[in-house]
């Protein structure tokens, strides 16, 4: 959200360069700025931004005004990339199901890639049987290549590791209740 804050600020100083003291100009901003609201499903508010602001651009340049336009535009590329260095990444949750066969799950070897990789766990469910599973709720960087750590657990087939499988985790009800809360509010 920081992020869309610091672009919001540069969109509106760019807008008000634009539109300048054309009442014309006003409209078809306000009119063009509808559209990237209720016509576009983003779900990030940085791109709904972004949006607005190759917008500004585009108008500069329909304006006749490439100096603007080329001066916006290294601008915007020198602040996205400011901003996208000094971002904090987060890390991604998913939930992941590791089988190994035979009565015996290796634990040991599993919390160990884990510990190795950095990623924090929490146990949820297993399964016993002839195929023996257990799943667990991670949060992982979001550089680390999954397929990387799918070779890690498995260790070529020497872990007793069967392949992996990842999956996004479904919202708790919690925040099923609060998106239902919010969709009321927003009337979506």
């Amino acid at each position: 959200m920081e992020q869309t804050q610091v672009l919001l600020c540069i969109s509106g100083a760019l807008m008000m360069i634009i539109i300048g003291n054309s009442l014309a100009r006003a409209f078809g901003v306000a009119g063009a700025a509808s559209i990237i609201r209720f016509r576009t499903p983003v779900d990030d508010p940085k791109d709904t931004i972004s949006l607005f602001l190759l917008l500004g651009l585009g108008m500069a340049c329909g304006l006749g005004a490439f100096a603007l336009a080329g001066l916006g535009t290294a601008f915007l590329c020198g602040a996205l990339l400011m901003l996208n260095r000094m971002a904090q990444k987060v890390p991604r949750a998913l939930i992941l199901t590791v089988a190994a066969a035979g009565p015996d799950f290796p634990t040991a070897h599993v919390l160990s890639v884990f510990a190795r990789v950095g990623i924090r766990f929490e146990p949820r469910e297993g399964a016993e049987g002839d195929v023996v599973s257990r799943r667990y709720r991670i949060l992982a960087s979001p550089d680390l290549p999954m397929e990387t750590l799918s070779r890690k657990l498995t260790a070529g087939g020497t872990s007793g590791v069967q392949p992996v499988s990842w999956e996004e985790p479904r919202p708790d009800k919690k925040d099923r209740k609060k998106d239902y809360r919010a969709a009321a509010v927003t009337g979506r």
